[in-house]
């Protein structure tokens, strides 16, 4: 089979009747998109905190008092001690969930900023202590271990820093790509929690023995303050604006369709539903309050977009949580955090968008298709006819929205898949491939493999759009 004929049957031109009798949500109005003046902002604010966590020191350190090895490694290590102090404050504060920073950073470069400004956190914290144990060993002529039971017994609130650090360690480690994808994400999610502890254990270590803290002053103060306002981040973003939310509207399970063996639909319905600020794409993080599921929270995409009187869900069966969820009964208590994500189309930068998707991450694609302009192209990757979901909402949106849609079938191995995603493959499919956003989410591999050929096909990154959930 040639390849117009394997990926010509496979292309949908429309159907005549709207999916399951439920008519598409409105398309909203265009919405504002965003520019780049918000991130400046927040990188302008980030690098004068910075400047102003170890300015103190360098006000405070006299000429020529780094005169030997001792010095300058004592010097080194209150230096990274300021700079690992103010960084956790900023990693808490992308970890509060404020939508600000979503909005200003968006989900996706703020994901990655999160995982680098980690990584920068974690060597600071070891150098700070390597590079006092050194130091202090050299000056008060001790052993490495020697040293190390001393500030541990001589020392106040430094048993806890140690503590901290050892949290520090272990969020770093399953944040490593091979280790986070191992793990259960229960596990990960309440291991990454403990990070608001290290904050707390650190607290009381910077302000008992750090040189340019523990004297009563402007620069103590403005530290407190730095604290109080990432606590405050905190409890708006984590308590008080879900507690708001979910009083509001009252989310309750109204129906659970199955969509394939392995993947069900939810339906949700609640109290002012139009009032949801809501795009096609973005994402809650679900908590269904039942007697085996409440103390989980789970990050799920709508797989419709928002239309004033139901909310919809669409899950893949891969673990335990997501199998108990193929039982919610009507009526079932949900606790949701968001909406989320800017994986929107007020996002794009270009007219016209390329939408690719793998098995259950259609779900979001198809809700944003319904809030892009017409003209859009959909790549829809699937293992076996089985496994693509949604399929009669898909045909019924290509003839209501004017839009593409091609459903490649089979292994990542196979003839067919492997040259649609090529380079070539994909710019045959859609020729004006390099004026398009392009819109990314289904499996890891998938998803890694699509961006390779999209930059080798001309596509700049920014124009590139990735589905992240998780802070």
């Amino acid at each position: 089979m040639t390849y117009q004929d394997t990926f010509a049957a496979g292309r949908r031109s429309g159907a005549s009747a709207p999916y399951g009798g439920r008519p598409a949500a409105p398309v909203p109005p265009g919405r504002p998109r965003r520019g780049p003046g918000g991130r400046r902002a927040l990188a302008a604010a980030f690098w004068l905190g910075l400047v102003a966590a170890v300015l103190p020191w360098w006000l405070a350190t006299p000429p020529g008092s780094l005169a030997d090895t001792t010095h300058v490694l004592t010097a080194a290590g209150r230096i990274t001690g300021l700079v690992a102090g103010y960084l956790l404050l900023v990693q808490v504060l992308m970890m509060s969930r404020l939508g600000i920073l979503e909005r200003w950073l968006g989900g996706e470069r703020l994901s990655r900023v999160h995982r680098d400004l980690g990584a920068t956190l974690l060597v600071a914290v070891l150098a700070h202590l390597a590079l006092l144990v050194v130091g202090y060993a050299r000056l008060e002529r001790n052993s490495i271990l020697g040293q190390v039971g001393a500030l541990l017994t001589h020392y106040e609130d430094m048993v806890s820093a140690f503590v901290a650090t050892g949290i520090m360690v272990a969020v770093g480690l399953t944040a490593v790509r091979g280790v986070r994808r191992r793990m259960p994400y229960e596990l990960w999610y309440h291991l990454h929690l403990t990070s608001y502890l290290a904050l707390l254990l650190g607290y009381g270590h910077q302000f008992s023995n750090g040189a340019q803290l523990y004297e009563p002053g402007p620069v103590r103060t403005g530290w407190i303050a730095a604290y109080l306002l990432v606590v405050a981040a905190l409890v708006w973003g984590r308590l008080v604006a879900p507690l708001r939310f979910n009083l509001r509207h009252r989310l309750r399970v109204a129906d659970v369709v199955a969509e394939s063996p392995d993947t069900v639909s939810i339906y949700l319905t609640g109290h002012r539903l139009n009032q949801i600020d809501l795009l096609g794409g973005q994402y809650f993080r679900w908590r269904f309050l039942n007697p085996g599921g409440w103390w989980q929270s789970h990050p799920f995409s709508l797989s419709a977009a928002g239309n004033g009187r139901w909310l919809r869900l669409t899950v893949k069966v891969v673990g335990r949580h997501t199998a108990d969820l193929r039982d919610l009964t009507p009526g079932t208590r949900v606790w949701a955090e968001g909406p989320s994500g800017t994986f929107t189309a007020a996002h794009r930068t270009r007219e016209r968008a390329l939408l690719i998707a793998g098995g259950s991450g259609i779900g979001p694609l198809r809700a944003m298709l319904e809030e892009l302009p017409p003209g859009a192209a959909l790549i829809y990757r699937a293992r076996t006819p089985a496994d693509v979901l949604l399929h009669n909402e898909l045909d019924w949106l290509a003839q209501a929205r004017h839009t593409s849609v091609w459903y490649v079938v089979g292994s990542r191995d196979d003839p067919g898949p492997r040259q649609v995603m090529s380079p070539e493959g994909l710019r045959r499919l859609v020729p004006d491939l390099t004026r398009r956003d392009v819109y990314l989410c289904g499996p890891g591999g998938l998803v890694e493999e699509a961006v390779r050929a999209l930059r080798r096909a001309g596509v700049p990154r920014r124009q590139i759009h990735l589905a992240t959930f998780e802070l």
